[in-house]
């Protein structure tokens, strides 16, 4: 599957009508430094940190990025800071189509195709689905055509009833687990689109387990498994999350590889056998 933009970036989160030093003091209290902390981490003084968020003092530009760097702050919401300090931003948003990228795009179809068999794919902040190789397909055949309109969502597909969900024999398990990583993401982010896609997929019933269903093996103690059925035979993989580092644009930064692992000879035997 070739890379293409999905449509749906997500919008900043930071609301810039506020001025930086409330945004600033958010951050700060969700990321739970004190302000002393956070001055010693800056090389500033706690005073100084203290009139920035009061709006005593408008911060330099490099304040600010030097605050949101030891804050975590994300690329998207560093843009929206300096816009709130009356700067303009430093990160730019290029379309993943565009031909500044061409060496990004490239490079991930390289790594995701060279990963075959096994299934890896390539999504966005959002989850949105902008590559995905032979194994990711395997897995997806028989999937309803609604579910793979795009833009395709890895979590939609995962968890909806119609989706892979009745096909995931440690559903109640693996669903915990992606629910969890996006309240971690929500929290980071603090992304109300994220939020509605966490709401959305939180509320989708759970498939109806076979009578007849064996119980799925044990967990392995060191990462918990994905066990999906696949033409009568139960897969294991265990997933594997890769992001650029100390990306300079916002799409990028957005961007995850995610490479299924397989957890067992077996599933290696198979997919092996399955995609020569």
């Amino acid at each position: 599957m070739a890379i293409v933009p999905s449509g749906n970036a997500v919008p900043a989160a930071t609301r810039t009508d506020q001025g930086v030093g409330p945004l600033l003091r958010a951050w700060r209290e969700q990321r739970r430094v004190s302000q002393l902390e956070l001055a010693l981490r800056a090389d500033s003084s706690a005073r100084h940190i203290s009139f920035i968020e009061t709006g005593r003092s408008r911060p330099s530009e490099e304040m600010v990025l030097r605050l949101a760097e030891h804050l975590e702050v994300p690329v998207r919401e560093r843009n929206a800071l300096l816009l709130a300090a009356g700067y303009a931003p430093r990160y730019p948003e290029t379309p993943l189509d565009d031909p500044a990228l061409d060496a990004v795009r490239a490079g991930m179809e390289q790594l995701i195709q060279g990963y075959e068999p096994y299934p890896a794919l390539v999504v966005d902040a959002m989850y949105n689905v902008h590559a995905a190789n032979r194994g990711i397909l395997m897995l997806l055949d028989g999937i309803p055509e609604h579910l793979l309109a795009p833009p395709l969502n890895a979590m939609r597909l995962t968890l909806h009833p119609e989706g892979l969900a009745p096909r995931i024999r440690n559903l109640r398990e693996w669903r915990g687990h992606l629910l969890a990583q996006m309240d971690r993401q929500i929290a980071l982010h603090r992304s109300e689109p994220l939020r509605r896609l966490y709401e959305e997929v939180a509320a989708y019933a759970l498939p109806q387990e076979s009578p007849g269903a064996e119980p799925a093996e044990p967990v392995p103690y060191f990462a918990l498994p994905l066990q999906i059925e696949h033409e009568g035979r139960v897969l294991s993989f265990i997933s594997s999350i890769s992001t650029f580092n100390t990306p300079m644009d916002v799409t990028v930064a957005e961007l995850a590889i995610e490479t299924l692992l397989p957890a067992d000879p077996a599933t290696v035997k198979y997919l092996q056998s399955l995609l020569p």
